[in-house]
């Protein structure tokens, strides 16, 4: 069976050296079809999405494999600069929990290996620890999935990843899900058997201090200034990565803002209206299982918490879906046929108002409400949810080609949000531009059958001279 057959069906193969603890996974993908090494010192989980050592269904099931084989557990850490459309901004917050992360995975009785770039190699510590197995965590966007199906290919041993930032495993959604009212039911009806507490286990057997493989040390501040990033978008001050700030924000939502969520989620000039839990998401500094499970316990109305959820599992997953199942996911291609035909009999339709990439990008547009968004983003490396549809839509409206406008969208998102790169930009933005996950509307200037968002009518729908009045007040951004 060749490579990619393994890779899309991963859990029909057959392997009885893999320990049970993986084979009896619904979360584990085999990528490869080479045989366990009995004679292998160790276990390596390769460490990249899922970055925590808590609520890590990845960093779970290495543990259990090493201690069914009776070896010491080795986490890698690898850090490379050239990640794509990653810059400072997102390295600033990412490198800022990875000291946290080391403590809390040796505590678990593993050893953590730090590398950063240029000796962030996952062969070059396969050879000097020689491990039995390698797992990983997964990632469905194309990089990093390119980079798993070449370490599949390259080593000799199995390599399994585990599905742990999601609460749903995405293999059992083997299709691209049409909307959220198509994958809600899927979702739901097997909830109950993934939305349970991790156990948690510690490594039985300790790698002896003097077999422990090199780790570099982990305080930022030396590799921010050594490494050779993208400094087009600087960090955001007063936003810290890491699970300790993830879960002081997560108990600060609960505390606060959950009670309100339903009434305020659609409201940007309620300040405490959001979780600001997406960057933390996105980095894997805090699971959504465990999110959702502090969620479900909170004292909060009834409302509040189905409103959430439905944001956190099922719009969260369905976007995890799009890119797993859709290789154009951030490509005009992406965008349903219905969509791109309607945007493309509207090509010559009058635009009052056509801007530059770099005019979009110093918020130098007529809209007030459009600059406040985009001010927002640069500043704070956020944009609320609502305005996020509108700031999309609004490019569309204002650039000659929808293909181009997808790409701005993209590439401004990508840069400046700190949960950039992440499937729920890049579904978003396709709803926005292109009607994916939506469907057809009564026709209008320029977008066709696509749903429309006018200044007018968004701005009446909540307090938008507070809110734009708020973004005024934010420290100005740097300009690129």
């Amino acid at each position: 069976m060749d490579d990619d057959r393994l890779i899309r069906h991963g859990r029909a193969v057959s392997d009885d050296t893999l320990p049970r603890c993986l084979r009896d996974d619904p979360r584990a993908t085999r990528r490869n079809g080479a045989a366990v090494d009995p004679s292998g010192r160790v276990v390596v989980y390769w460490m990249q999405r899922a970055q925590r050592a808590m609520d890590n269904p990845a960093l779970d099931a290495a543990i259990d494999a090493a201690n069914e084989l009776g070896k010491p557990l080795v986490v890698f850490l690898g850090i490379v600069p050239f990640y794509p459309n990653a810059n400072q901004r997102h390295y600033a917050f990412l490198l800022e929990g990875v000291a946290e992360t080391a403590r809390a995975v040796e505590a678990r009785g593993a050893t953590f290996v730090f590398r950063p770039h240029p000796h962030h190699q996952l062969v070059v510590l396969v050879r000097e620890v020689a491990p039995a197995l390698v797992i990983g965590d997964e990632n469905p966007l194309r990089e990093p999935e390119r980079w798993r199906r070449l370490m599949a290919k390259r080593l000799h041993i199995p390599l399994v990843t585990i599905d742990a930032d999601v609460v749903v495993p995405t293999s059992l959604l083997a299709k691209e899900e049409y909307a959220a009212r198509t994958i809600r039911p899927k979702i739901h009806r097997v909830l109950p058997t993934f939305l349970v507490p991790g156990r948690e286990p510690k490594v039985r057997k300790r790698l002896l201090a003097s077999s422990r493989p090199r780790s570099f040390p982990t305080d930022p501040s030396p590799w921010m200034r050594s490494l050779p990033l993208d400094r087009s978008a600087g960090p955001v001050s007063g936003a810290r990565g890491g699970t300790a700030a993830g879960l002081a924000e997560l108990e600060d939502f609960l505390a606060r803002r959950l009670r309100h969520y339903h009434e305020r989620k659609n409201r940007p000039e309620f300040a405490d209206g959001t979780s600001r839990l997406s960057a933390y998401l996105h980095f894997g500094h805090l699971g959504p299982r465990a999110t959702a499970l502090a969620v479900r316990k909170a004292r909060a109305p009834k409302a509040a918490k189905d409103a959430f959820l439905e944001e956190l599992i099922v719009r969260r997953e369905l976007a995890i879906n799009f890119v797993a199942r859709n290789p154009d996911y951030d490509r005009y291609a992406a965008l349903p046929a219905w969509a791109r035909r309607t945007l493309e009999e509207h090509l010559t339709d009058p635009r009052p108002y056509v801007y530059s990439e770099q005019a979009l990008e110093q918020a130098s547009t007529h809209d007030p409400l459009w600059n406040a968004a985009q001010k927002e983003m640069l500043a704070t490396g956020r944009m609320h949810g609502y305005l996020r549809m509108y700031w999309a839509k609004k490019i569309l409206e204002w650039t000659p080609h929808p293909e181009e406008a997808l790409a701005i969208a993209i590439r401004l998102n990508d840069r400046y949000q700190l949960d950039g790169r992440d499937p729920n930009g890049y579904a978003n933005i396709a709803w926005a531009i292109g009607g994916r996950h939506d469907r057809p509307w009564a026709p209008r200037r320029v977008f066709g059958t696509v749903r429309c968002m006018t200044y007018a009518s968004t701005a009446r729908k909540f307090d938008s001279a507070a809110y734009v009045a708020w973004a005024e007040s934010l420290p100005r951004a740097e300009s690129p």
